[in-house]
């Protein structure tokens, strides 16, 4: 992985409907992500084509009215994740814990950038 923006689209796995887009940033074992309504901090390390992290997310935005709530409303969130990377693409998977809760997830990133 090299230090950029990316895009990442993220699938919850384990039959729970859920998705998500947005941007990251990785910088020297650092990342920084966003999207409409998330903000995530976090942390990761890269060996030998593969790659491992962790990450905080927190809400930024509410959801409006009658649209339908995310599953992590309003909480914070703590992720770990491992994957492989491969010329300017990675697919990660992880789990997401909150509470006493852990769902799992598929990432792919997409480099669009440096910075």
């Amino acid at each position: 992985m090299r230090n950029g923006l990316y895009s990442v689209h993220t699938h919850l796995l384990d039959g729970v409907k859920g998705r998500s887009s947005g941007v990251i940033i990785l910088n020297d074992g650092a990342i920084l992500a966003g999207d409409a309504h998330f903000w995530s901090v976090g942390s990761y390390t890269i060996g030998n084509g593969a790659w491992k992290g962790d990450l905080v997310t927190n809400q930024h935005t509410p959801y409006r009215d009658g649209r339908p709530r995310p599953l992590f409303d309003g909480r914070e969130i703590t992720s770990g994740f491992s994957g492989t990377f491969r010329d300017d693409e990675s697919e990660v998977f992880g789990t997401s814990l909150f509470g006493s809760r852990s769902i799992s997830f598929r990432a792919i990133l997409r480099w669009l950038a440096d910075f």
